[in-house]
């Protein structure tokens, strides 16, 4: 894990007002094949025979052979997808980690690899809008895309992740900062109304992930898990 420095920045989306994000741990790459693998022979009740329909869709880890085998063309090292919001929380919970919040995400994600906040760079967003016409980007092995400014890998360009933020609307139909809708279900939801390269690239998440479940499974959504900075080892 790498520590990210927070402060305050204005998202894209839910609100106009400046927001504030604490100092947080998140880690480098997305969670591996291999990763979830291990995870799911410790806790066998998120086997893919064994998942609750509560919890999880037909979708969930529909790549794997069986419930403890990848298929052949999964690399170990490639960033697991087919998972649920549930699923991917209790995996983070079990490392005693969680998933970041969208505004921790979209602050670590502001970042290329030189600036902590590149939005404003027309050849960043040009690289997130090509990542989004380009097939398959799930397959390739983490560490595949740039490190960015606080040494996170893959936060564009490989997978798109789960947030904890999740949660709020599946509980109330309404996120957080009260918002409509479902417009801060996961990372880099955005407001409507995109007028530059990286608002256009948010909406398209928005519009994407805006009717997606806490138990649906997609093959291109996988996650990374964060933590609270503990301040006594500081």
């Amino acid at each position: 894990m790498v520590k990210i420095t927070g402060g305050e920045f204005k998202p894209l989306y839910g609100t106009k007002e400046e927001v504030r994000v604490d100092d947080f741990l998140m880690d480098v790459h997305p969670v591996t094949n291999a990763q979830f693998l291990e995870f799911v022979k410790k806790n066998p009740q998120w086997k893919r025979s064994q998942a609750k329909k509560l919890f999880t869709d037909e979708s969930y880890l529909l790549d794997w052979v069986d419930d403890e085998t990848l298929s052949p063309d999964q690399k170990p090292n490639s960033p697991v997808t087919h998972i649920s919001w549930y699923a991917a929380k209790n995996y983070c919970e079990c490392q005693g980690k969680r998933l970041p919040t969208v505004d921790e995400w979209e602050f670590a994600a502001m970042a290329n690899e030189k600036l902590p906040d590149a939005r404003e760079e027309e050849s960043y967003n040009k690289f997130i809008l090509s990542w989004y016409e380009t097939p398959h980007t799930f397959k390739k092995e983490i560490g595949s895309t740039f490190k960015n400014y606080y040494g996170v890998y893959d936060l564009h360009g490989l997978v798109w992740e789960w947030t904890l933020d999740f949660n709020s609307v599946l509980l109330s139909g309404e996120s957080r900062k009260g918002a409509t809708g479902d417009n801060n279900l996961f990372c880099g939801a955005a407001a409507v109304g995109a007028t530059d390269l990286m608002n256009y690239a948010a909406f398209m998440r928005y519009a994407f992930r805006g009717s997606v479940k806490a138990r649906y499974s997609i093959k291109n959504l996988g996650f990374r898990c964060v933590q609270d900075v503990d301040t006594n080892n500081l």
